[in-house]
């Protein structure tokens, strides 16, 4: 078994450390590596997943490792254990940790056990997401479990996030590849539909089109004709005509960036009229949201301007009614569009959130609102060029919400309940794309697949004849 091949060259993890230690000012920084995790004993563990932060300092794309970056000495220190012939006779011959912190641009390797030696109580690290880095980090510093999690390095944070926030052109390119790769799988499983077949035949066709490319999945399919569930990992329905597929799917590059696409087909040729009249709203609303995308807006605004032109198919429709903005302002179209417009995408599917979706996607001035639907934005804050986000918008019909709220009366200035109910089976409908924020505004990553629902009838009739 060969180890992976560093994504970029010696001196881009050099850079992007200097520029850390930089930020920082002061002080050590621990960044720790992820281990392989048994699924029911040691050796048959879950697919191993570098942690993402350290992939992007170190590179390094192998289990069992640490680092500290030095501020005050300006050095980086590579901890680990190099391959016993014991390991050897099962995984193969792998570069050695020397030869892995030289193509890292890391002088100093060091074993595993010494990394203690190296820690003082004021070592700066992140918000640990496994629980065996809490016990890890609770014997380095000598801490409590709990206060482990307290003493993480807000500093730190800001520092990382300010950093990784903002892709470089290399970075672009990797997004790029894995955005045309998850375009690709979605086109073979709108390509094979047919009805009889039940979700896991498509979910196999995806699964076969990342390994065909030696990738992964970047997180757990979502496809299904219950598309007003939104985040369904079920895959036992049978497909027919007259229902429809919403596939919510992305692979990761070989690098480990991630591509996150989603798509809303017909099994039949065409939509029915319904489906095909609430599609074309969530398509314009994804076409304003990508006009909104501008350096310097506000995502939150954006958020808004998609969900206005919701309100407003809605209720040209009759569903929705009463004053567009005053109904968007009151949450009345969360009852259709529930979740936030997007999120940031990178070395993680949801860039970063391991250190707080309010760090990564809120700022001093632009704080997370509290309300049903908005709560659910992850990103809301100042656009940047270099930012890759996703723009994700949907309709659903949720009938359990929808009985809620009927209920209640709620809303009903703003929403025709008597209307509603013939909608009420139609199930959901996203449309979902990766972009980079550049001077000019939002421009897509990876390859044109059908959009608008007169492609992908188009699509899904050449498919069928």
């Amino acid at each position: 078994m060969a180890t992976k091949t560093l994504a970029f060259d010696t001196t881009t993890y050099a850079k992007r450390r200097q520029s850390l230690m930089k930020s920082m000012g002061k002080g050590k920084i621990l960044l720790l590596g992820n281990d392989t995790v048994g699924m029911n004993y040691k050796d048959n563990y879950y697919p191993f997943r570098q942690d993402s932060t350290f992939l992007y300092y170190i590179g390094i794309d192998q289990p069992g490792l640490m680092a500290i970056i030095d501020a005050d000495k300006g050095r980086t220190y590579l901890f680990g254990s190099d391959l016993t012939i014991d390991d050897i006779i099962w995984t193969g011959k792998v570069p050695s940790l020397h030869e892995l912190a030289e193509a890292s641009g890391i002088e100093r390797v060091k074993s595993r056990v010494d990394v203690i030696k190296y820690i003082d109580a004021d070592v700066h690290y992140l918000p640990p997401y496994r629980d065996d880095h809490i016990v890890l980090l609770s014997k380095l510093t000598g801490r409590k479990n709990r206060k482990v999690t307290k003493r993480v390095s807000n500093k730190l944070i800001r520092a990382v996030s300010k950093q990784r926030e903002v892709k470089s052109s290399e970075e672009l390119e990797q997004m790029d590849i894995a955005s045309k790769l998850s375009h690709q799988m979605h086109l073979d499983v709108m390509k094979a539909a047919r009805a009889g077949m039940k979700e896991c035949d498509l979910v196999s066709i995806a699964a076969q089109a990342a390994w065909s490319n030696n990738v992964s999945f970047s997180y757990p399919p979502i496809l299904t004709i219950n598309g007003q569930v939104l985040h369904n990992h079920e895959y036992g329905n049978e497909l027919h005509d007259g229902s429809m597929v919403l596939y919510d799917g992305g692979c990761e590059a070989p690098s480990h960036y991630a591509g996150d696409i989603t798509r809303t087909f017909p099994i039949a040729k065409e939509f029915t009229i319904q489906q095909k009249s609430i599609y074309d709203i969530v398509h314009a609303s994804y076409d304003k949201a990508v006009e909104l995308s501008q350096p310097g807006t506000n995502n939150i605004d954006v958020h808004i301007g998609a969900a206005q032109v919701i309100a407003t198919g809605l209720k040209n429709l009759g569903i929705m009614k009463g004053d567009i903005e005053e109904a968007v302002e009151a949450g009345a179209h969360t009852m259709f569009f529930p979740h936030g417009l997007g999120h940031m995408i990178g070395l993680d599917v949801h860039d970063m959130e391991n250190l707080g979706e309010d760090n990564i996607g809120y700022s001093k001035s632009v704080k997370r609102r509290q309300e049903f639907g908005f709560r659910s934005l992850r990103l809301g804050k100042a656009l940047k060029e270099g930012f890759c986000i996703t723009i994700e918008p949907g309709i659903y019909f949720i009938p359990d919400l929808i009985d809620m709220r009927r209920k209640e009366k709620m809303h009903k200035d703003f929403i025709n309940y008597k209307e509603l109910e013939k909608w009420k089976d139609l199930g959901g409908i996203r449309l979902e794309d990766d972009y980079v924020i550049s001077a000019d505004g939002a421009n897509k990553l990876g390859i044109d697949i059908p959009t608008s629902s007169d492609e992908i009838e188009a699509y899904r009739a050449e498919a069928l004849s």
